[in-house]
């Protein structure tokens, strides 16, 4: 298949794994990078060789870019999506999807008027620790699921990240920045969900900043660091999902167990591609699973891949726009039942993503995946 041209705009820290790992998939031709900072757009494509550097607007103004890689902050992530499907470029966004429920739908009405795709990160659950706990799903390995539990807990990311005060601002928080991986996780391995409760809390109003670069100062927390989900999913399962930044003791809660009438399956980190599957049978003990999939590397790019292959074959692409729709509306949806003291019905749904054929040989990537 011919490659889909492919740009980037936002050339912060989390798109150097997006460069590196864009320029190995040959369904992909990765041509550009862009950033409100022109600099530093000049830096990363001198850093991986591409052969051109542009403001935001040239990058949507080149004609023969296709595919728009959305890498910007969360609050910049509807308004530079929406200015690519005006462009008439597809669009991959990282996580999530827009800030606000009203966004994701401008992006989604867009998208469909224009006839483009929409794809968002994570797209962890593509790789070979989750796919392997999705086939062990559909293959009656614990016979029907009943629930699901995911913990995320933390201290938060200001002894670590050099800029961390858009972790604490509205369209942060643990929900927004980890929520995600867990809510993919769960919709790839159980389907769509229909309604949630949860409370939801701001446990500390100021937090200060511990990392190097801005040493000492503080910032005042505007959304909830503490929020206790539940979910019911259409299938009939019932979900646990806590995300958090003040458990700052450490936790050793798993990242995500599956519980059925057969068995319990303990399912890895979602914010990976690869980690250990452990599964346990009735009257059994918990044995570890061999991965039945490839991709278990730092594997972010996958999903533009994906969609890029879609463009060219026709079908679905599996990181789609309904679902991390569904995801973003599942988070508010949160909080708001922690605010109105009742659970919230969900009003979008979305599809089960196709499961990942696992390769017949070895090797990594989505076109070993496929062979």
């Amino acid at each position: 298949m011919k490659p889909v041209k492919v740009g980037v705009v936002g050339c912060g820290n989390i798109s150097q794994i997006y460069f590196a790992n864009l320029k190995k998939y040959p369904e992909i031709d990765l041509v550009a990078a862009a950033d409100i900072d022109l600099e530093r757009a000049k830096m990363r494509a001198e850093e991986f060789g591409l052969p051109k550097a542009y403001t935001v607007d040239e990058l949507m103004s080149d004609s023969e870019i296709e595919i728009v890689v959305n890498l910007t902050f969360p609050k910049a992530h509807a308004t530079v999506c929406l200015q690519a499907l005006e462009a008439g470029k597809h669009v991959y966004v990282e996580k999530p999807l827009a800030v606000t429920r009203e966004e994701g739908r401008k992006v989604l009405e867009l998208a469909k008027a224009k006839g483009l795709r929409v794809a968002s990160a994570p797209e962890t659950f593509l790789g070979g620790g989750i796919q392997t706990c999705r086939k062990l799903i559909d293959d009656g390995a614990i016979g029907q699921p009943i629930s699901v539990s995911g913990f995320m807990m933390g201290g938060g990311p200001e002894g670590w990240h050099p800029d961390p005060e858009f972790f604490y601002e509205v369209g942060g928080g643990p929900m927004f920045d980890m929520g995600p991986y867990y809510l993919t996780a769960f919709i790839a391995l159980l389907g769509p969900i229909r309604r949630v409760t949860g409370s939801a809390v701001i446990s500390y109003p100021e937090r200060t900043i511990t990392s190097e670069k801005k040493h000492g100062k503080v910032m005042k927390v505007e959304t909830p660091t503490h929020i206790a989900g539940v979910l019911d999913f259409a299938s009939g399962a019932v979900g646990t999902l806590i995300t958090s930044f003040d458990t700052k003791a450490g936790t050793s809660l798993p990242n995500i167990e599956v519980h059925g009438s057969a068995g319990s399956l303990l399912v890895p980190d979602p914010n990976t591609f690869g980690g250990t599957v452990k599964l346990r049978r009735l009257g059994g003990e918990w044995e570890e699973i061999a991965l039945t999939h490839g991709n278990t590397d730092n594997n972010r790019g996958i999903g533009v891949a994906d969609m890029a292959r879609a463009i060219r074959e026709g079908g679905p692409h599996r990181a789609n726009g309904a679902m991390a729709f569904h995801v973003l509306e599942a988070m508010h949806g949160f909080h708001d039942a922690s605010r109105d003291g009742k659970h919230y019905v969900m009003e979008s749904t979305c599809e089960r993503p196709e499961p990942m054929p696992a390769p017949e040989g070895s090797g990594d990537g989505l076109t070993a995946a496929r062979r």
